[in-house]
């Protein structure tokens, strides 16, 4: 992999965004792009939305009127995705991540919320790579191992079930 741009905005003001967590979204990109092998630069955006504002994306692309913790827009299919022209970069799509949800799943879970929020990114990234698991059998398996491989290498694996 070459470079990798990183949009990150915060779209809410119902939770603080704790320091670090951008660092931490940047490495958990990066890892999962490593991890799959990536070649050229990259540019994804990450958005923290409101729960409001995840419910109304999860009705509207998924025809599910409930927040969610995260949704992945993918620019590409197959690995082909457009080109940034001004930069060469493969535009590889948008994260929208619920900072309720996230702050709700870390307290749920007993882990932290930069292992949640790390968990979150690496899974969306894998989406925006075109994997997917809604189907559950040996994909989401495969998923899921992947999602805990990138974030033992980041050193933030899960340390406690997620079955409450």
């Amino acid at each position: 992999m070459d470079k990798l741009k990183v949009l990150i905005s915060n779209r809410q003001k119902e939770i603080k965004i704790p320091t670090g967590i951008r660092m931490l979204i940047r490495r958990c990109c990066h890892a999962v792009l490593v991890q799959e092998g990536f070649e050229g630069s990259a540019e994804v955006s990450v958005s923290f939305i409101s729960n409001e504002e995840i419910r109304l994306l999860n009705e509207q692309y998924r025809n599910k009127n409930t927040p969610t913790d995260v949704l992945s827009f993918p620019l590409g299919e197959n690995m082909k995705f457009d080109v940034n022209e001004d930069t060469g970069a493969y535009m590889l799509g948008d994260i929208v991540i619920s900072a309720e949800k996230a702050f709700e799943q870390a307290e749920l879970y007993g882990h932290t919320i930069q292992r949640e929020i790390g968990f979150l990114t690496v899974h969306s990234m894998l989406h925006l790579l075109g994997y997917d698991h809604e189907e559950g059998g040996l994909e989401a398996l495969k998923m899921r191992e992947k999602e805990e491989f990138v974030l033992d290498k980041l050193g933030i694996a899960r340390d406690k079930s997620y079955i409450v």
